[in-house]
C-alpha cells in the first residue's frame, strides 16, 4: 500500500497556515501537509530545490494556493504550475480572501481547479477546508499513472 500523497498549502499567513492544519487534522485528514509561506517557495518545492531539494520524490495530491503573498502572487504560481507538462495535472484549490472579479476569471482562465473564498468566521473556515481537503486529497480520482493510494486500496 502506497501512502497518501502531500497536500501542498502556499499561504504567507501563519495565522491562516495554523487554522488550515488545525482543520484538516480535526477531521482525520491523514495527508502529511507541506506548508510554504509564498509562491517562489512554492516552486521551489514542486521543482524540488534550494531547501526542498532533499524532499521525498512525488508531487502532491494537491495544492492549496492563497493569491496575495510577497515574492511571487499565486496567479503567478498558476501559470507555472498549469504551463508546466509536468506539473499541470496537479490540482489547484485557490483559497483567498479576495473577492475581486479579476482574480477569480484570472484565476479560471490560467486553469485553476476550484476557487474558495476564505470565509471569516473559524467555524465556517474550518468546515471549507474539511470539505476541499477531503475532496482534493481523498475523494478526487487521480489521473492516469499518478501515484496516489486510493480510498480503501
Amino acid at each position: 500500500m502506497q501512502p497518501l500523497q502531500r497536500i501542498l498549502l502556499v499561504d504567507d499567513s501563519p495565522r491562516d497556515t495554523e487554522m488550515v492544519l488545525d482543520a484538516l487534522e480535526s477531521h482525520h485528514l491523514a495527508n502529511e501537509v507541506a506548508a510554504v509561506r509564498d509562491g517562489a517557495e512554492a516552486l521551489d518545492y514542486l521543482y524540488r530545490r534550494g531547501a526542498f531539494a532533499d524532499r521525498p520524490s512525488g508531487q502532491p495530491a494537491v495544492i492549496l494556493l492563497d493569491l496575495k503573498m510577497p515574492k511571487m502572487d499565486g496567479l503567478e504560481v498558476l501559470r507555472v504550475v498549469k504551463g508546466d507538462p509536468e506539473l499541470r495535472m496537479i490540482p489547484v484549490v485557490v483559497m483567498t480572501s479576495s473577492r475581486e472579479e479579476q482574480d477569480l476569471v484570472n484565476s479560471y482562465q490560467l486553469g485553476v481547479n476550484a476557487y474558495v473564498v476564505k470565509p471569516v468566521r473559524f467555524q465556517e473556515f474550518v468546515e471549507a477546508v474539511r470539505h476541499v481537503g477531503g475532496f482534493w486529497a481523498v475523494l478526487n480520482e487521480p489521473p492516469p499513472g499518478s501515484k496516489r493510494r486510493q480510498v480503501g486500496a
